[in-house]
């Protein structure tokens, strides 16, 4: 077990470094900063002194070296749209994305595992069948379209909720939140829905799957032959094996909630690093664009990290398994 959580770390810091190489490589060909930060009275002088100051006649080795020994230390240098450090503009940013993203993943495991077990359990019902047909709106429609209906239907026809932005939010001193105030949460309505949509029908699927597949199995029909009532054999037995293999991608899913945040941040004006991303696209702003991406590729490979180990922990077989000793 040991050797198998050196073994996938060491993997994990392999693949942080190869992420940051191309990410990094590839905000070469995205544009010259220097366009945006000078206006058009610059001079040749103007530019080469604004270009030694940035490091950006470095060779590319050396850019990328001195990125990952400041980011190693959470400093990952100076925004060029906004002449700050770009940890206090992610650290200014990040409550609302991980408020956003917190609220649908919520939604996308409790809904997607109850459902789930739902249209497993009763298989063979109008309900269940129903739910089945409009899980496919979820899994079909791409993430924007669903933004835009949402809006639509609950922001311009029925007036119901707000369209876009956090509303008003409550500063904690390190943190800003839109959970204590009436206006946070209507506008945490929508654009949690339509992030965690994906996931919900996604995971609802995956354990109905595997919900059926395992009350099809011997011990389960011996468990019904011994008396045991329907919900010990439905919750007590089926679902807990359920969970192992669903254990694996709901962790990814969980991930991807973040990383594809910048979706609809961009529908509804989310406040978040996503926007911030796109905004940092546009104004060329490489040490933000840089930020975000190792960022994003460090929570994921944590989460994959976490899934693995917790996958080993709950699955007793794979211990005794020699690849995983």
């Amino acid at each position: 077990m040991l050797a198998y959580i050196i073994r996938r770390i060491f993997q994990s810091i392999i693949v942080l470094l190869a992420v940051g190489l191309v990410a990094f490589s590839m905000f070469r060909f995205v544009g010259d900063p220097i366009e945006n930060l000078l206006g058009q009275e610059r001079t040749v002088q103007d530019v080469e002194r604004l270009r030694e100051a940035l490091g950006l006649n470095d060779p590319f080795p050396v850019q990328y070296a001195k990125f990952l020994g400041r980011a190693v230390t959470g400093d990952f240098g100076i925004s060029y749209r906004q002449s700050r450090p770009v940890s206090e503009i992610i650290v200014e940013r990040a409550p609302a994305t991980l408020e956003l993203a917190f609220v649908s993943g919520f939604l996308a495991l409790t809904v997607g595992i109850g459902l789930g077990v739902f249209t497993a359990i009763r298989r063979d019902g109008w309900a269940a069948n129903a739910i089945m047909s409009l899980s496919l709106i979820g899994v079909s429609l791409p993430t924007f379209l669903i933004g835009i209906l949402l809006i639509y239907l609950f922001g311009v026809q029925l007036r119901w909720l707000p369209t876009f932005g956090r509303g008003d939010v409550v500063d904690l001193g390190w943190w800003t939140t839109g959970f204590l105030t009436t206006s946070g949460l209507k506008s945490l309505i929508l654009p949690s829905i339509t992030l965690g949509l994906f996931q919900m029908t996604l995971i609802m699927r995956l354990v109905r799957s595997e919900m059926l597949e395992v009350l099809r199995q011997d011990y389960i029909r011996f468990a019904r032959a011994r008396g045991l009532a329907a919900k010990s054999v439905n919750f007590r037995h089926a679902l807990k094996n359920t969970m192992v293999p669903v254990i694996t991608v709901t962790g990814l899913q969980l991930g991807a909630i973040i990383a594809f945040a910048i979706i609809t941040e961009t529908v509804f004006q989310w406040p978040g690093v996503g926007l911030l991303f796109i905004n940092a696209v546009q104004f060329v702003d490489i040490p933000v664009m840089a930020a975000y991406l190792m960022l994003i590729s460090v929570m994921f490979v944590m989460i994959n990290l976490l899934v693995d180990i917790l996958y080993v922990w709950v699955d007793p077989r794979l211990r005794i398994d020699g690849r995983h000793t």
